[in-house]
């Protein structure tokens, strides 16, 4: 019996022995884990940057149908951290060949002269500049080392826009285009009414696009330490060889991408340096300081909710919806740890109904000690500029095209058309006669087009009254810069549109100035409205509730897989009323 007991507590001493031991090989091998991953973390770097791909202005937070798309202030942001992170040793560029928006080239241009401003180096490597416009060439020309694959061409020139005009079209067909704009440089009505550009309309779209084009030049003097006759001299002969690029000092080296990237790897110290996307490294905001709100904007302005684009089904467009932003006003503005308040706004414009709308969320959450600041991206035109013109201070990007106060609408008439293939519309009316004024079969009578005028004069009385109280601007000086004329952000602040120039980085630092928020403080920027979880896009998409969510939630990853999204690109590649708008105009 005692060897019984002997060996049954042997038996446990050795269980409670073996348990112990493996207790301490865990703890030993975890701790050898964790160094072992510290020392990975830790490990030096460089971020990588692909101007080849799309950037849109602001990031609308992951979707259901994919994580986010790269976006320029978020760009811009991550570089501005990533400045002070010791594992960063420099940036590697992937240069676009063909086209940039002007705004987001500049606002790159000025990421990479923030990065550098703490020593370290940036890299650009492209496989030619062959499109004509010089924005792919101004968004990296900060760079301190350009190369050029020795077998492509150089072939940037200048800038050109175009505009589309159906007015002989619809004489051919007998429609009747019939559109108010207020006033003669509210251009976009041209597009229907017009067969070319009238006098107003070409001077203006030549000022602003003089405007683009000095300023290009400027900073490229500027950065590659030519005058600005050197730089136009290349620009004005073009097309040029890499090696013509390279004698003009307009390039540094010549090779391919795979040479260039060693030659960055080197340069940060050698083969075990990894290269990181600054999309993966991202802007960072585990700061635990003072709050500033980030609210976005951008697409069209229009009533009801924002929309990012995202859709597994097409057509979804990206858009600035009334509710939205004001919605996101109302709650940043009750948060007692917001101090301040930047509103990146990007659109050419849209409804006056939600323009009015944004503009009165502005103001309440001013009221409420919330000074708000804009950061002006692509554009910030027409609606715009509307939502924007009672903000504290206006910050835009030299590039940016903004103005454009004015409205226009109409609609065209398409009664002789449908006529010429026995088609015909008739209608029946009950109670007034402008019951009838939108109809898209028979032309406004006389006294429905004088009333649909006078709606769109009261909303340009109503703008252009905004504008003049917002900035601190006589009306009659407003009348003078109004008219629906476009201006670039340049332009916009010697006329007293905009206060300074810059891009987001800017916007911020104007921000807590005016928060009274110490410069080298660090601060939470905190998006509103907050991005949604999973559940919460499941119930919005399907109108269901929480559970059906829930047992749901696996869509999303199917969603996500490879194969998923390369059908739903294919798919995506076959694919009237009063407006606070700027003319849809391509600029390359």
């Amino acid at each position: 019996m005692r060897q019984f007991f002997v060996t049954v507590l042997g038996t446990i001493v050795g269980i409670f022995a073996f348990f112990f031991v493996l207790f301490l090989f865990t703890v030993i091998f975890g701790a050898i884990g964790g160094i072992a991953a510290g020392m990975k973390a830790k490990d030096s770097y460089v971020l990588s940057l692909d101007l080849r791909e799309p950037l849109r202005d602001h990031s609308g937070g992951d979707s259901l149908f994919g994580p986010s798309p790269a976006s320029v202030v978020d760009t811009a942001r991550a570089l501005n951290r990533a400045k002070t992170d010791k594992l960063v040793k420099g940036l590697f560029i992937r240069a676009n060949e063909f086209g940039m928006v002007p705004a987001s080239a500049e606002e790159i241009r000025l990421a990479i002269e923030d990065f550098k401003s703490s020593g370290k180096f940036v890299i650009t490597h492209a496989q030619g500049f062959e499109g004509t416009s010089i924005m792919p060439y101004h968004a990296v020309s900060a760079s301190d080392e350009i190369w050029l694959q020795d077998t492509t061409g150089f072939a940037i020139a200048g800038l050109r826009s175009e505009s589309e005009f159906y007015g002989g079209v619809f004489e051919k067909f007998d429609a009747k285009p019939q559109f108010e704009q207020f006033h003669e440089y509210k251009n976009a009505a041209n597009t229907y009414t017009q067969t070319g550009y009238t006098e107003a309309h070409r001077e203006a779209a030549t000022s602003y696009l003089t405007s683009l084009f000095d300023n290009s030049v400027a900073q490229i003097s500027k950065d590659r330490g030519l005058s600005t006759d050197q730089v136009k001299e290349v620009l004005m002969n073009a097309p040029h060889s890499a090696e013509d690029a390279l004698s003009a000092k307009f390039v540094d080296k010549l090779g391919h991408v795979e040479e260039a990237r060693e030659y960055a790897r080197e340069k940060a110290g050698g083969k075990k340096i990894k290269f990181k996307s600054v999309k993966a490294y991202g802007p960072g905001n585990n700061y635990t300081g003072k709050t500033i709100a980030f609210i976005g904007g951008q697409g069209a302005v229009m009533t009801g909710k924002s929309s990012n684009g995202a859709s597994p089904f097409g057509g979804g467009g990206v858009r600035m919806g009334g509710d939205t932003v004001a919605k996101a006003f109302d709650e940043a503005a009750k948060s007692k740890s917001v101090k301040a308040i930047v509103f990146r706004v990007s659109s050419p414009g849209g409804s006056p109904a939600a323009s009015d709308q944004i503009h009165d969320a502005v103001a309440r959450a001013q009221e409420a000690g919330k000074p708000v600041i804009i950061s002006m991206g692509q554009y910030a035109a027409s609606g715009g500029y509307y939502v924007s013109a009672n903000a504290d201070k206006i910050v835009a990007l030299p590039a940016t095209i903004t103005g454009s106060i004015g409205v226009l609408g109409g609609k065209v008439a398409l009664e002789d058309t449908f006529a010429k293939v026995g088609y015909n519309i008739d209608g029946i009316t009950i109670g007034g006669d402008y019951a009838g004024a939108y109809s898209a079969d028979e032309p406004f009578n006389q006294s429905q087009r004088a009333a649909y005028r006078g709606q769109l004069e009261d909303i340009y009385e109503d703008f252009t009254t905004r504008v003049a109280q917002g900035r601190d601007i006589p009306l009659e000086r407003v009348k003078e810069i109004s008219k629906g004329r476009v201006w670039t952000g340049a332009q916009a602040k010697e006329i007293g549109l905009v206060d300074e120039l810059g891009g987001i980085m800017k916007a911020i630092e104007v921000a807590k100035e005016v928060a009274e928020i110490d410069a080298d403080t660090k601060i939470n920027l905190k998006r509103y409205p907050r991005a949604k979880t999973t559940s919460e896009q499941l119930e919005e998409l399907f109108g269901g509730s929480v559970a059906m969510s829930e047992n749901l939630a696996a869509m999303s990853e199917i969603m996500n897989l490879p194969e998923v999204q390369a059908a739903i690109k294919a798919r995506q590649a076959t694919k009237v009323g009063q407006e606070l708008s700027i003319e849809p105009t391509k600029i390359d």
